[in-house]
């Protein structure tokens, strides 16, 4: 069946976001027919301010309202202490343990030769001129353990450890609930060369 051009539009628009294909998007538009003029108007105004209202942080690359963001701009943070991360979800991710009291440095992806991510399209020439410039003794990366994140951590050691600050990585291991029978070989590798103390 040929949808009226409005229908198929707003489908086609839908496919270009992540993980949506035909199928869902086709379910979205048919859910959104059924809401009242009302909610659709606030959810086009929604989508409208989001450009206009959300900035990225100068500092820290974070997306917020504000320049500096609220965790720069928070007194109560250990600016000498950053925690490097690869997007806005993953410092969302640290935020929400309510365990880490610094501030943090978004890269803006990782180095990945195959989608054709180089360092000169992350954020790292900030990131050093925070090292030189704001007393940073600590730099944790939080990145990702796979192929990019460890090529990443590799080339931010290489070029970061001359600036004399101290380079900690988010431990590795097995996750809560993990059964050892299921867990690979680099996993346990790393569960055993990295245990604590109790």
């Amino acid at each position: 069946m040929k949808y009226p051009r409005a229908i198929q539009n707003l489908i086609t628009h839908f496919t270009k976001l992540p993980s949506v294909g035909p199928k869902t998007a086709e379910r979205y538009v048919f859910y959104l027919l059924k809401q009242s003029g009302e909610d659709l108007q606030k959810l086009a105004q929604t989508i409208a301010e989001l450009k206009e209202n959300v900035r990225l942080c100068r500092r820290c690359f974070v997306i917020a309202e504000n320049d500096p963001c609220d965790i720069c701009a928070d007194k109560k943070r250990d600016n000498t202490v950053i925690c490097v991360v690869a997007s806005p979800r993953d410092l969302a991710a640290i935020e929400a343990t309510r365990q880490y009291s610094g501030v943090y440095h978004i890269l803006g992806g990782v180095i990945d030769a195959i989608s054709d991510i180089g360092p000169a399209k992350l954020t790292i020439k900030h990131l050093e001129n925070r090292i030189k410039n704001d007393g940073v003794k600590e730099l944790i990366l939080a990145l990702s353990h796979n192929l990019p994140g460890e090529t990443t951590v590799l080339y931010l050691t290489k070029i970061l450890k001359p600036l004399n600050v101290k380079i900690t990585r988010l431990a590795k291991g097995l996750p809560m609930g993990a059964d050892l029978e299921y867990a690979d070989e680099i996993t346990l590798t790393h569960a055993l060369k990295h245990r604590n103390v109790l």
